[in-house]
């Protein structure tokens, strides 16, 4: 798994590529928690991801969390079938705002809610 970090006007762009799964999500989640200073608006460019397990959900679902409490969003972007299927089957696409785009998941940040 690699990830790369951007900054996007005041938003976070977070691009992975690869497997996110057991061997490398805490890392992954780790590295996440020390950027969380930089910018509560995030965008996850998914178009890289070929795989995610439940560990990787999980640390998905732990940095939406901390996010949440912390007044943050988290939208992700371009999530491929593969790892589409694994969202839809464990229902976690609904704790999710995904879009088609980056470019379409940058911008719901500037609508008004």
């Amino acid at each position: 798994m690699e990830y790369q970090f951007e900054t996007v006007g005041d938003v976070m762009k977070v691009s992975l590529e690869g497997r996110l799964v057991a061997f490398c999500s805490e890392e992954f989640k780790d590295a996440m928690f020390d950027r969380l200073r930089e910018s509560k608006k995030i965008v996850f460019d998914l178009k890289g991801m070929v795989h995610i397990d439940s560990s990787g959900l999980g640390a998905l679902v732990s940095i939406l969390q901390w996010v949440n409490t912390n007044g943050g969003a988290i939208k992700l972007a371009c999530l491929q079938p593969r790892p589409r299927i694994v969202f839809d089957i464990t229902k976690v696409c609904r704790i999710f705002e995904i879009y088609d785009t980056v470019e379409a998941a940058l911008e719901a940040f500037n609508q008004k809610p």
